[in-house]
């Protein structure tokens, strides 16, 4: 009996398991529904549906650079156990670095094997974020990783213009350390601005500051709320006498990613 991908795609969703576990069911039981579904209980494959519902809130996070491109990828787990275990720091630092040379697209190639390692581990296991930075012409990426226990926990990668290595290897330092949510102002949305705005006035207010002094009062506590978000407005780590930009001297970042597992 021929098994088409509407057989797989039917027994997935009655079992919960992965694409390869479905079809090798089928193959197994000649394409018999019940009997694949019965003989994924057997093998024990269908509670993999019951840990696909459990939080992943671990994980590990693989940087990889090739040329003028940086890919960051992150896999997701439940337990540090798993997420400092070999094959699962193997399996990210190996999809990142097809990410690097291929795209974004090449994550697809590597589903079945997510699904094994689902199985095999016995945890929810999934890929989380995935990042691509290519630089232009006269323009360079930097990356950074920092770990713990043998595995990816923070990993940053930024494109500059107009600058050095040293310069882009300090910017991505600073961004592991500042967790900067946008590069410039311009980039922060408009609602999270009013939101803010809104909340420090009625903080002022409250506080009873003088009707007079408000509008100055409110914008210097917005300053310091887009300094905390803001690459560019950010103080930097090793002085922060300067902004982020001021460090530059000249130099232009053209984008920056970065991941923290857990965040």
């Amino acid at each position: 009996m021929a098994i088409t991908a509407k057989d797989v795609q039917a027994l997935r969703q009655s079992t919960g398991v992965g694409m390869m576990d479905a079809k090798k069911a089928l193959e197994a039981n000649g394409g018999d529904m019940e009997a694949a579904a019965q003989w994924l209980r057997v093998q024990g494959l269908a509670k993999a549906a019951e840990r696909a519902d459990r939080e992943a809130g671990e994980g590990a996070v693989a940087v990889v650079r090739d040329g003028r491109a940086a890919a960051i990828v992150e896999l997701r787990c439940e337990t540090d156990f798993v997420a400092k275990s070999e094959d699962f720091v193997a399996l990210v630092d190996e999809i990142a670095a097809r990410v690097a040379t291929e795209g974004e697209a090449a994550t697809s190639e590597f589903q079945g094997r997510l699904e094994t390692l689902l199985t095999t581990l016995k945890e929810n296991i999934s890929l989380g974020q995935v990042f691509r930075l290519q630089a232009g012409e006269g323009e360079l990426v930097e990356t950074y990783l920092h770990q713990q226990a043998g595995r990816g926990v923070n990993a940053v990668a930024v494109v500059l213009a107009g600058g050095n290595e040293e310069i882009a290897h300090e910017v991505a330092v600073h961004i592991a350390f500042a967790r900067p949510q946008y590069l410039t102002r311009d980039e922060v949305p408009a609602e999270a601005i009013e939101r803010e705005r809104a909340i420090v006035e009625e903080i002022s207010r409250n506080e009873g500051k003088p009707e007079a002094a408000l509008p100055k009062i409110i914008e210097g506590r917005l300053n310091a709320w887009f300094k905390e978000r803001v690459l560019l407005e950010q103080p930097y780590v090793r002085d922060e006498k300067l902004s982020i930009e001021q460090f530059l001297k000249g130099a232009t970042i053209r984008s920056f990613a970065q991941v923290v597992v857990g965040a």
